[in-house]
């Protein structure tokens, strides 16, 4: 995850706000953050609360009432960060710039549509400032790690994916006609959800087979179930440790396996094999 530079606009104030707002390197900016952070943790309890029956029963009126003030205070605070900041369409595009304009739509939508109080909760995703704050910036670059995980391995996954799809389908029809209604699997749609449920090992026991055929596909499944686990962790754990390996430096070659190649290395010094190249 990356985060946007943004710099001060020109104009009266501009520069002084933008280091409270924007900066947490000086004690103003440092309140700033920490009082914002406060502020949205209070305010994603409240819509938490707001969500518990007897709770919002008594006092539903006063959730309302602080919800709507925590609402304008972010809604002035997003104006002020489009005021202070130069490329304003820079901010308001950005990963914050978003997160920021969506914890404060859903109370202004509530005016006309019900039911989108408990989309509030994304304002919890505004507490990721808090690495600006402690100063934990240098730790985003093993979350890109991550996302550069999920990019090469997705091709895997999908293969991966589309078996499991295949075998949910193949047992899901052999247990609607070896079944059959009278034992809940009404339809294979049906079935395809309680194979899903049997091969990833949930098990919530609301269909179950009777015959001594099914209790042996049920077998079958659960014990493929614990096979095909291990499978993707396996796939992003391999993806995991070669782009940990192309970030510092510590190449490994497919071929014989030796390591410690240099980033820039194009061929493996042990086997000539031609190297992956990042």
């Amino acid at each position: 995850m990356t985060r946007a530079r943004h710099e001060a606009g020109s104009g009266p104030g501009k520069e002084t706000l933008f280091r409270v707002i924007f900066r947490s390197d000086t004690p103003a900016g440092m309140l700033f953050d920490v009082l914002l952070i406060a502020a949205i943790l209070v305010s994603v309890t409240v819509v938490l609360l707001s969500t518990v029956y007897q709770f919002n029963l008594r006092h539903g009126r006063i959730l309302y009432a602080i919800e709507w003030v925590f609402t304008i205070i972010f809604t002035v605070e997003y104006f002020l960060r489009l005021y202070c900041v130069r490329n304003r369409w820079g901010y308001a595009s950005s990963f914050y710039g978003v997160v920021d304009l969506l914890s404060v739509i859903p109370t202004y939508l509530g005016l006309i549509l019900t039911g989108t109080g408990p989309m509030l909760v994304i304002r919890v995703l505004r507490i990721l400032r808090l690495f600006r704050v402690m100063h934990m910036n240098r730790y985003i670059g093993e979350a890109n790690i991550l996302l550069e995980v999920l990019k090469a391995g997705w091709r895997k996954t999908l293969v991966f994916v589309y078996v499991v799809i295949t075998l949910v389908v193949v047992f899901a029809t052999l247990m609607h006609y070896v079944e059959g209604p009278e034992a809940g699997f009404t339809s294979i749609p049906m079935s395809m959800y309680w194979a899903i449920v049997t091969l990833t090992t949930v098990g919530y026991g609301d269909i179950t087979p009777v015959t001594p055929l099914g209790k042996f596909i049920a077998s079958v499944i659960m014990i493929t179930g614990y096979g095909i686990i291990a499978v993707p962790m396996g796939i992003f754990f391999s993806e995991f440790y070669q782009a940990s390996n192309r970030r510092r430096g510590r190449r490994t070659c497919a071929e014989c396996g030796l390591k410690g190649h240099e980033a820039d290395a194009h061929h493996c010094r042990m086997c000539g094999a031609a190297l992956e190249q990042s």
